[in-house]
């Protein structure tokens, strides 16, 4: 139940508003003046205050400034004399909410509590979307601890706080838009919008409307004029992924509006200017397509002010076992499954595997594990055929069978996850690896584990 604090000097004004407030189904509380507004606050959480601007003690302003001194977040609704909506609207100015007028309609007022709640409401889930977004997007966050990813990270520390626009290559599914969305959360901009669009999911006449907006009439079915995603993204980031899938006359406008930062919507004749930093992204080789005269090469040149190349999955094999976890540990608790881990034969089976479909296979993949996984850990029998050996029914290949740098860490993380999975317990965790227990101990101290 919703709870609001009414501040009114006059008593019979008060108990009235309380009365129908509560009807609706609220509950009340309430302070004779907006001198008791901070004490009471003190005592009770309340969702919204509605309060009268003109008291004997402390005015309804005076008040609101106290609220913004002392860092209240609360909203704040004003009842003011219908002489004095100018009082309201200077209120509004210092952060009340909205106003009603005296005498009071108390359907007009239900309304306006109720707009102001839900109001607060969605800001209070913004807020906590963007918490959420700016944990998702920090660096330390995006799992990556081979050397290339390194690399990539070292690039994104420095060209984050910049306005930089940044091009980032990467085969399909290697993450591009969550690089993107580091770059943007980690900036100076992350406060202001984060706006993404597809080039390849578009046709040219869709693609145009959609990133520079049209105008009412330019078009069949433009029925109302639209702002495009370039002025939708003004003072924040604008991502273009798949940016060589566009046509020669929709590179030509963005260059320009990379140029001189302005546009005019399709079937317009007025300039628009914008703030947009922006980062694209793309699976194509554009020197290639410059070479070949399907790219233009000044936007070429003004996209990567700042190339990042992310590596492929097949190419920073050390990373699988921390992926595959995280995977295992979402889609377990999505699925609602008591699952403890990854079987070490078939972690192999993910670390020798070529992934052409990168980090969205191995998320497809692991998803499709948990689904079907009965037991304790995913095992081989689990996986999808194509990662399989003909042999796999009876596969007991060393995790060290096949050498390498990479399968090593693989073994790492192996036995690293099964300690995890057996709390630390030594002999459980050569059973389970099928390794002498003086065989785990001599690789814990190898591998500094």
């Amino acid at each position: 139940m919703k709870k609001i604090l009414i501040v009114d000097d006059d008593r019979v004004h008060r108990i009235m508003l309380k009365v129908n407030l509560k009807e609706a189904g609220y509950k009340v509380i309430e302070a004779d003046d907006g001198d008791q507004v901070l004490p009471v606050l003190a005592e009770h959480d309340v969702d919204l205050i509605l309060m009268d601007l003109k008291m004997q003690r402390m005015t309804g302003i005076e008040a609101i400034k106290l609220l913004q001194k002392n860092g209240r977040p609360e909203p704040v609704v004003v009842i003011t004399a219908f002489s004095s909506v100018e009082s309201a609207v200077e209120a509004m100015k210092h952060g009340a909410m909205d106003y009603v007028t005296k005498p009071v309609d108390i359907e007009s007022l239900k309304l306006t509590v109720a707009k102001a709640l839900d109001f607060e409401a969605l800001r209070g889930e913004n807020e906590e979307l963007k918490k959420r977004l700016g944990e998702q997007f920090d660096f330390r966050n995006i799992i990556g601890r081979s050397p290339a990813m390194a690399k990539v990270f070292e690039t994104l520390a420095l060209v984050a706080p910049s306005d930089a626009t940044v091009l980032i290559n990467g085969e399909s599914g290697t993450g591009k838009e969550l690089i993107a969305g580091a770059l943007h959360h980690n900036s100076k901009r992350k406060e202001q919008p984060f706006i993404k669009v597809n080039c390849a999911a578009l046709n040219e006449n869709l693609l145009e409307s959609e990133l520079f907006g049209h105008e009412k009439g330019s078009f069949t079915g433009a029925d109302r004029q639209r702002k495009g995603r370039f002025e939708l993204a003004d003072k924040g980031t604008l991502f273009l992924d798949e940016i060589g899938d566009m046509s020669a006359q929709t590179q030509a406008k963005i260059l320009r509006v990379l140029q001189e930062g302005e546009l005019e919507r399709l079937g317009g004749s007025e300039t628009t200017r914008v703030d947009v930093r922006l980062v694209a992204a793309t699976h194509r080789d554009l020197n290639a397509m410059v070479a070949q005269g399907s790219f233009r090469q000044d936007l070429f040149f003004r996209l990567s002010v700042v190339p990042i190349e992310l590596p492929p999955l097949r190419q920073r094999t050390e990373d699988i076992p921390a992926l595959a976890d995280f995977f295992l540990t979402r889609y377990a608790k999505k699925n609602q499954k008591d699952i403890k881990g990854i079987h070490p034969q078939a972690l192999m089976l993910l670390a020798r595997y070529s992934w052409p479909g990168n980090i969205r296979e191995l998320e497809n993949s692991i998803e499709r594990a948990v689904i079907l996984c009965l037991g304790e850990q995913i095992t081989p029998k689990e996986l999808p055929p194509q990662m399989l050996p003909d042999d796999f029914e009876t596969f007991t290949t060393p995790l060290d069978a096949q050498g390498g740098q990479s399968l090593k860490d693989v073994e790492r993380e192996a036995i690293r996850i099964t300690l995890k999975q057996t709390d630390g317990n030594r002999s459980k965790t050569a059973k389970t690896l099928g390794i002498a227990r003086q065989t785990l101990i001599n690789k814990i101290k190898a591998y500094g584990l």
